[in-house]
């Protein structure tokens, strides 16, 4: 099969490495940085050749495809001497592909995927079909291939991992939203970014579905300009709809292929206007592989999302705290603040990748009566909201920024972790960081 060289000892490396020696290939797997004790013995035992610390360049030049973790830019040195040279530089999504023809469901967007994920998942789950759920989220799809024998796949894409993909091709593709993301991977240029989402549907034919948000006029804008060889389908809670699903009277209203499908609002178990979009994308793609009507109403009423996404922690003297740790950019955030209808003591801050806090200034100025910030630099949120709310206090560690959050707060309010940034400057991802909260919380 030839040698296949990974960049990157993590989840999706690892995953491939299995994947990899269990077809035939020669793999030998190179992280810069320290590969986890867990993911070390995982190699081990499948007799994986693997480095970290370093980059040993004479036993990656000579590879006949690399898999590059999601992570690694594509202008690192070492990235760029491997395309010089002709080699593929493909991701694990791509490298994975080769060898499943199941039908695939894959979900992109800057915001709404893992909700969306998960419960695409679970509709098909509860609808008696044989799924795994991979990607960006649990497993690493590689190692479900070579470990699993699924007939549906649902998983959640990167536009990191899309940049790597070749032929790679779901049978739905599903496009949440596309808000500036990421900006300092792609020349700070959005367009860039919007190019790098639809690369989801660059291979779909005729047969395939590309369900999108309506009213996201980035996404509208770029089909028109933009023409994709998938049959569109459009989800809206703005206008009515000749097919799709769009909002009537509170009734989210489903109608695809002379099918129709209703069902009340009130019945979904998540709140919030971008939780009944992520619920039409959902229900538009079980209805397409034949979920049955009545499982889909009943599944969605049982459906708990996502953990560091608007989740409940504890009430404490009658103020609520919410972790939505997972809101690493300003749209994320915007629905978060959106959505909470107390006033907020609100925890920002962290790597800030290129953000705009502008289109967050009304709802800061209604609903905010606190910022904290926490992050190492934060100096652009003392910029944007210093005039803005009284008092705003920087804190440099979870613990001590809950504890200034308690003593801010009165009853009635909300105490909001929602960042707006990345989360590598004091903790070791999103999770980290929702789960330090939570403690935190649970210690006052």
């Amino acid at each position: 099969m030839g040698r296949l060289v990974i960049l990157g000892g993590g989840e999706s490396g690892v995953g491939t490495a299995i994947l990899g020696k269990q077809k035939g290939f020669e793999v030998f797997v190179s992280d810069k940085g320290e590969i986890k004790e867990k993911y070390q013995k995982v190699l081990e035992h499948f007799e994986i050749e693997w480095e970290s610390g370093e980059h040993t360049e004479a036993k990656i030049l000579n590879a006949d495809v690399v898999m590059k973790s999601p992570g690694i830019p594509d202008k690192v040195a070492l990235v760029k001497a491997l395309v010089e040279k002709g080699i593929p530089v493909i991701s694990e999504i791509e490298f994975a592909s080769k060898f499943t023809d199941v039908t695939i469901i894959g979900i992109t967007g800057s915001n709404g995927k893992t909700t969306t994920t998960m419960l695409t998942h679970h509709l098909l789950k509860d609808g008696g079909l044989n799924v795994g759920m991979a990607g960006n989220i649990g497993d690493s799809y590689a190692k479900m291939v070579a470990e699993q024998d699924f007939d549906h796949y649902v998983l959640e894409i990167s536009s990191f991992q899309l940049d790597g993909i070749v032929d790679f091709k779901p049978h739905i593709a599903i496009l949440t939203n596309i808000t500036p993301d990421h900006l300092d991977r792609y020349e700070y240029k959005f367009e860039n970014y919007i190019a790098s989402k639809f690369r989801i549907a660059m291979n779909q034919d005729e047969n395939d579905y590309l369900i999108y948000d309506a009213d996201d006029e980035v996404i509208v804008e770029w089909l028109k300009e933009h023409p994709v060889q998938s049959k569109l389908i459009p989800f809206s809670v703005q206008k009515k709809l000749e097919e799709g699903a769009w909002m009537e009277d509170n009734t989210i209203k489903i109608k695809l292929e002379n099918k129709t499908l209703e069902m009340s609002r009130d019945i979904l178990a998540l709140e919030g206007q971008h939780n009944v979009k992520n619920t039409m994308a959902a229900s538009m793609a079980a209805h397409l592989v034949r979920v049955r009507k009545e499982t889909i109403r009943q599944s969605i009423q049982s459906f708990q999302g996502a953990a560091h996404r608007l989740e409940k922690v504890l009430k404490i003297n009658h103020v609520e705290y919410i972790n939505d740790s997972k809101a690493t950019n300003v749209n994320a955030t915007f629905y978060a603040l959106d959505g909470i209808k107390k006033p907020i003591v609100w925890i920002v801050g962290g790597v800030d990748k290129g953000n705009d806090y502008s289109e967050l200034m009304p709802l800061v100025r209604e609903k905010v009566k606190a910022i904290i910030c926490l992050g190492v630099d934060n100096s652009k949120l003392i910029e944007a909201f210093g005039n803005v709310v009284e008092p705003m206090v920087e804190t440099y560690s979870m613990e001590e920024a809950v504890k200034v959050a308690y003593k801010v707060a009165e009853r009635g309010d909300t105490v909001l972790l929602s960042p707006a940034c990345a989360s590598f400057d004091l903790f070791n991802n999103y999770e980290d960081r929702g789960d330090q909260f939570k403690t935190a919380v649970k210690n006052l």
